[in-house]
């Protein structure tokens, strides 16, 4: 789950449709009474692995059984709840696609988009007998640069040509007015997921960086004028300029701090105080080139990058450019090319053994925000989301509104002018359910039938010029920045707001049908999450309106800054691979979002019973069935892999940490399964650390 949204390529971020409509009611049938998807309750009680303690291993007491006996699919680097949910929304896509394309081909049509884009990646014969042509033009111009000045404009372009930059740029809303748009510049242009990739000297690290070498080695052989020499020398040049970069990134815990990283200034002032830098030719070929106002994220790495750009051979920056090019492209060209981009980034990084088929994979390029996603969209939630599910979820998050809003009144950290503060912007916090009201128009995207990098490409820039559209306009607060057919959720903090795209409420996560309990465990953790996002360490720094302030007494945040550094100790004692452990201060966002959002959610669940006993169900109380929900929603299984580059990479906590690293700072799970001085999960009252 998203703990925050900035506009980047809108990918739009995520998706779209063709024409600006509105839907008053979603489609779907409403039965009138129904049973759980998912067991008796909506629970999978047989995953249990009852010969362990709850209080010694609460995720293997609630999912054992299940992860001693389930094999991660040789296409997948993990395999849960989020994933099983997403394996059947590709399916439904699927047949979402297939059914548009089928309605006829008249130009300009939902069907007629859909189902050519989807077409001309499925046919993997025309892609492979094109190779890398498609690229050439890029490849060229790249081998045609003959000096460095040449080099910002190339920068800029890589949002369209899907290359990479040392430094990126992007529209995003604007923290100090929300109502507005500016220009974020920063550091990125690494190719590996994070500078310890680059930097850390131990064995596991070192292994990945000879394999990113031979890889990047590969990539460049297949462009038709590097030899194998050159792509050798090539090769390890670009890992010692990204090496460079690395070391000016600043940690990843400082990436994610919202006063450190909000430096505004203006266009003209980055002119005059980083002179050696061509600005106006980076902005303009990035398609930024109206920005006036710019947020300079990461200030004092600017000056040293450019000076990279100066210091570093002009053949490196090349070699640079053309590889991230072809691996940046590589899924759009040839299976061999393809299939050496995956080899390194799906089965080194992620330990993933084969590719996902090609259908799955064309569904998510078609269904993605920056593709056809919203076209998609409109269609699945007429078919999908039933007007009565969505109407339970807003009674749902009202409820943890209601919830949330007297355990802040109940804090005793707290002084009364800051909790009217924190009230307000509970109290203003807008929840946006199943889908937005209206659609974005995509009339403005040519897609061609058997033409796969072109219509990608097309794609591509329609989405970055919406984007760079965005620096002229007011904001819209109605805009989705996922899909309803994205199985997610996400906070937006300079807009206040809670968004649950319609593909996530479904079992295990929300089931009309369950057990309130369960649905109190599984969805209503979600959406106390995605509130507790506004209330986090960085969430805080925002107020009602959205707008990056301090609103807080000097007091007030010491007390906060005190719980939650105790929660970030706890986490950093993690070890979730041998000698690599969670990053308590990088992941303390998302797990002040999971504790507070479990509290919450319980409390909304007491709440709900209106003084009455829950019912015993299969021998289960209502706290336990509520605590075993958020268990099942947090069953997974991950590559070591995968989970040594989530925890540099991601800000969220390995699985089974969301879950045992919560519940044993909750009083309530304590009583409901009798856990006590001995456990292994067992806290004394004083170390356990509650902050909403």
């Amino acid at each position: 789950m998203t703990a925050s949204v900035r506009v980047r390529r809108p990918i739009v971020v995520l998706l779209v449709v063709l024409a600006a409509t509105s839907i008053a009611a979603c489609g779907g049938a409403d039965a009138g009474t129904g049973t759980p998807e998912i067991g008796t309750v909506g629970l999978d009680l047989a995953a249990r692995k009852e010969s362990v303690q709850p209080g010694d291993d609460f995720f293997q007491y609630a999912n054992g059984t299940w992860m001693d006996t389930f094999e991660i699919p040789a296409d997948r680097v993990r395999w849960g709840a989020f994933d099983i949910l997403r394996d059947r929304t590709d399916e439904q896509v699927r047949a979402l696609i297939e059914d548009l394309a089928a309605e006829g081909s008249t130009p300009g049509s939902p069907g007629q988009k859909v189902g050519d884009y989807y077409t001309s990646w499925m046919d993997a014969e025309a892609v492979n007998a094109r190779g890398i042509a498609p690229l050439q033009p890029d490849l060229d111009r790249i081998a045609a640069i003959s000096s460095r000045a040449e080099l910002p404009a190339e920068f800029g372009r890589s949002n369209v040509v899907g290359s990479a930059s040392p430094i990126y740029q992007e529209a995003s809303i604007d923290r100090r007015d929300p109502n507005r748009y500016t220009l974020d510049i920063g550091l990125s242009g690494l190719g590996l997921p994070d500078r310890d990739y680059y930097l850390d000297p131990s064995e596991r690290f070192a292994a990945v960086r000879q394999q990113y070498v031979a890889h990047i080695q590969q990539m460049l052989q297949f462009a038709p004028t590097v030899t194998a020499d050159e792509a050798a020398s090539q090769a390890r040049a670009v890992l010692d300029l990204e090496t460079k970069i690395a070391e000016l990134q600043w940690p990843r815990a400082e990436l994610r701090d919202r006063v450190k990283t909000l430096n505004p200034t203006t266009v003209a002032e980055l002119r005059t105080t980083y002179t050696d830098f061509d600005w106006t030719a980076f902005l303009e070929a990035g398609g930024m080139g109206t920005a006036h106002t710019v947020n300079n994220s990461h200030p004092n790495v600017i000056q040293p990058l450019i000076a990279l750009t100066r210091s570093v051979p002009l053949d490196s920056w090349k070699a640079y450019l053309r590889y991230h090019l072809i691996s940046g492209n590589a899924s759009l060209l040839s299976s061999e090319i393809d299939d050496a981009n995956f080899a390194f980034y799906g089965r080194t990084l992620g330990g993933q053994p084969q590719q996902r088929d090609r259908w799955e994979r064309g569904v998510a390029r078609v269904g993605a925000r920056e593709g056809l996603g919203e076209a998609l969209g409109r269609v699945y939630v007429e078919r999908h989301f039933p007007a009565s599910a969505k109407a339970k979820m807003i009674e749902l998050v009202e409820n943890l509104r209601r919830a949330y809003g007297e355990r802040i009144r109940a804090v005793d950290w707290m002084s009364e002018a800051t909790k009217a503060e924190a009230l307000a912007k509970l109290e203003a916090f807008r929840p946006k359910v199943g889908y937005p009201d209206a659609w974005q128009d995509l009339s403005g995207i040519d897609i061609v039938a058997g033409d796969l990098f072109g219509n990608a490409r097309r794609v591509r820039r329609f989405f970055r010029e919406f984007d760079a559209g965005r620096l002229g306009r007011q904001t819209d607060r109605d805009e989705w920045f996922m899909t309803p057919q994205t199985v997610n959720a996400y906070y937006n903090s300079q807009f206040n707001e809670i968004v649950f795209p319609a593909a996530i409420l479904q079992p295990p996560f929300f089931d009309q049908w369950a057990d309130p309990a369960v649905n109190y465990g599984a969805i209503g953790a979600v959406i106390g999450h995605e509130m507790g996002h506004g209330f986090d360490d960085q969430g805080s720094r925002s107020d009602a309106r959205g707008v990056q302030r301090d609103w807080w007494t000097p007091e007030d945040r010491a007390a906060f800054d005190a719980r939650t550094a105790t929660l970030a100790d706890q986490y950093g004692t993690y070890e979730a691979v041998p000698r690599v452990f969670v990053d308590g201060r990088f992941t303390l966002g998302e797990n002040i979002g999971d504790l507070g959002g479990l509290e919450v959610a319980y409390r909304a669940y007491q709440i709900s019973l209106n003084g009455q006993p829950a019912p015993v169900i299969d021998g289960l109380t209502g706290d336990q069935r509520f605590f075993l929900a958020f268990a099942q929603v947090w069953r997974s299984k991950i590559r070591e892999e995968a989970l040594v580059r989530q925890l540099t990479s991601d800000p969220h906590s390995p699985a089974v940490y969301r879950l045992n690293g919560v519940v044993r700072n909750v009083n309530a799970w304590y009583d409901a399964f009798g856990v006590i001085e001995g456990h292994a999960l067992y806290l004394p009252p004083a170390e356990r650390v509650s902050i909403w």
